[in-house]
């Protein structure tokens, strides 16, 4: 009986006395009996994902080579080092508008300082990912809300949809411009729309919408840019008006080296600050829903280790930002994939694509990849979130709203600030009014001192035990300090002990130790006694550094507090 159980989950994870022990072995999960899937699922990430990058970097700015080298080597060095087992780490929607709208201020997208941009940016990000990962900063994906995050990427994917809506009527656009003078130069330019080019995106669109309810595996984004891309060539399509992909150099990713003065690297440094925050927020917590899904662990400090180095190696070898791909995840969890083999199957596949059949990219017409992108990206719109949030909390859906309306009108950099600041906004209003309860002698809760007219319960003749249900700290000091009053002051009989049950109290700050020493004084006024009950080791000591002990009896249990308190009386 005292040695330890063995068992072998499905993935092939042991586990030793019923806890599972978490493997750090490259592609952890992968054995003999799934490598054959694990391979199929990678050459279905491959057609997923070329046409995707494609679409992303021209999104970006950026020619289609970054977006396909940034699923080669940051690829297969995300898969080496991270902990989660599924989560597909590659250039996607958000970041990749996040990119143009940062990127297209400083230069004009074409250019090679806006390329090398492009890469210093990826550099910091993966310093920013680094030093995350170093100072254990991990749990920050629980920070943005999930109405802040609705709000940010619904904006970006509104932005996005602009530039692809443009495409696919063949009508020619700034994207580098901001959402309304991009709406409305598209408006001007409606007199140009092509005929044929419409009819490539409706077929498209089609084919991908009536598809995924079809055959969900099929990579309908390859079928649809192979098929349309024959068409092209077949119909002279190009000569017709059609634009296309272009001629794309061949050739695998070599090292380089962004040269920039140092002006320029500090004026990228905010927009890789927002890059990394949507990382954390999106893809830590993608990777702990899979993880918990299928009964394995993550460790998010090492993931945050994993997108450094990933993106270290797209700024090194002509990719772009490397960040999380939800929707690739999803494919590949609906493909069977447990690993992060797929990844470097679709690394080694785009590889030989990029020196052998960058050719067949050349006819892509621009309104598939455009119709292609816009499927992709209309599920970020948030229309179902949006109208829960409505439904069921009306203060986050504003959030949400403001977060959008910013991001839109104003620029992504600004969106994220204004989503951290609201997300501040909303932790402190929560904080600011915690449960705040009159014990019955039974310690269960009468009445909330926090309600407009407290009911004046007691829970004993001449006792009131309070219980504050969390941290003390400069939020809640003052809605601490008046409930308390409150307390004694509309008890029903009179009121000779307070005391507080400190069992939820698991900090105290300088402003709640002045507020509890203010309840003090206030309590001595009026000739009532305080003393505290539960109270844990380390909120004693901070109590005793406060000087908030001397004179105040101390109990284990609130039923030894009320009987503690009425024997001094």
């Amino acid at each position: 009986m005292g040695e330890d159980s063995h068992a072998t989950t499905p993935e092939g994870e042991e586990q030793v006395s019923g806890r599972r022990r978490r493997m750090s072995r490259p592609f952890a999960g992968l054995t003999r009996r799934n490598v054959a899937g694990e391979v199929g699922a990678g050459v279905t990430l491959l057609a997923i994902a070329v046409p995707l990058n494609i679409g992303y970097a021209q999104i970006a700015g950026l020619p289609p080579t970054a977006g396909l080298y940034a699923l080669v080597v940051p690829a297969i060095v995300f898969a080496l080092v991270a902990s989660s087992r599924q989560l597909v780490a590659s250039p996607d929607a958000a970041a990749s508008a996040l990119v143009a709208s940062s990127i297209g201020g400083l230069a004009v997208a074409g250019d090679a300082d806006y390329a090398t941009m492009a890469l210093a940016q990826a550099i910091i990000c993966a310093v920013v990912f680094i030093l995350c990962a170093v100072f254990k900063l991990g749990f920050l994906a629980s920070f943005l809300s999930k109405p802040v995050l609705v709000g940010f990427i619904a904006g970006l994917a509104l932005d996005i949809l602009v530039s692809q809506v443009a495409k696919m009527l063949g009508v020619s656009i700034d994207s580098s411009k901001e959402f309304v003078e991009k709406l409305a130069e598209l408006g001007a330019n409606l007199g140009e729309t092509d005929a044929w080019s419409v009819g490539i995106a409706v077929v498209s669109i089609l084919i991908l919408v009536v598809g995924r309810r079809v055959a969900r595996l099929v990579p309908w984004a390859l079928v649809v840019l192979v098929t349309s891309t024959i068409a092209v060539v077949l119909l002279d399509l190009d000569g017709a008006g059609v634009d296309v992909l272009g001629e794309v150099p061949a050739g695998p990713p070599t090292l380089t080296w962004p040269v920039l003065d140092w002006t320029t690297w500090v004026a990228l440094v905010p927009s890789a600050f927002a890059l990394v925050l949507v990382t954390i927020a999106e893809g830590l917590l993608v990777a702990r829903a899979y993880a918990e899904r299928h009964g394995y662990r993550d460790a998010p400090n090492r993931d945050l280790l994993a997108f450094g180095l990933g993106n270290l190696a797209a700024g090194a070898t002509g990719g772009y930002v490397v960040g999380a791909s939800a929707s690739r995840t999803a494919a590949m969890d609906l493909a069977g994939s447990r690993t992060q083999l797929p990844a470097v199957v679709a690394a080694v596949g785009t590889l030989l694509l990029l020196v052998f059949g960058t050719a067949l990219l050349a006819d892509i017409p621009s309104p598939a990849i455009g119709a292609v992108v816009a499927v992709a990206v209309v599920p970020l719109l948030g229309v179902r979130e949006f109208a829960g949030l409505w439904r069921s909390a009306r203060f986050e859906f504003a959030i949400a709203i403001a977060c959008f309306a910013v991001t839109l009108f104003v620029g992504a950099i600004p969106g994220i600030l204004v989503a951290f600041v609201l997300a501040l906004v909303n932790l402190a209003r929560r904080a600011a009014r915690p449960s705040l309860d009159v014990l019955a002698e039974d310690d269960h809760p009468t009445d909330s001192l926090l309600d407009p007219a407290p009911a004046g319960a007691v829970t004993a003749p001449g006792v009131v035990v309070v219980r504050l249900g969390a941290p003390l700290f400069f939020a809640n000091a003052s809605s601490f300090s008046d409930a308390a009053k409150a307390a004694v002051e509309h008890a029903a009989t009179p009121v000779r002990h307070l005391v507080l049950d400190c069992e939820a109290i698991t900090d105290l700050d300088v402003t709640g130790a002045e507020s509890l020493r203010g309840v003090q004084r206030w309590l001595d006024e009026h000739d009532v006694t305080l003393a505290y009950s539960r109270v844990r080791p380390s909120v004693r000591r901070l109590l005793d550094r406060f000087g908030l002990l001397d004179g105040v009896a101390v109990y284990d249990t609130n039923r030894a507090a009320v009987a503690g308190v009425a024997a001094s009386d």
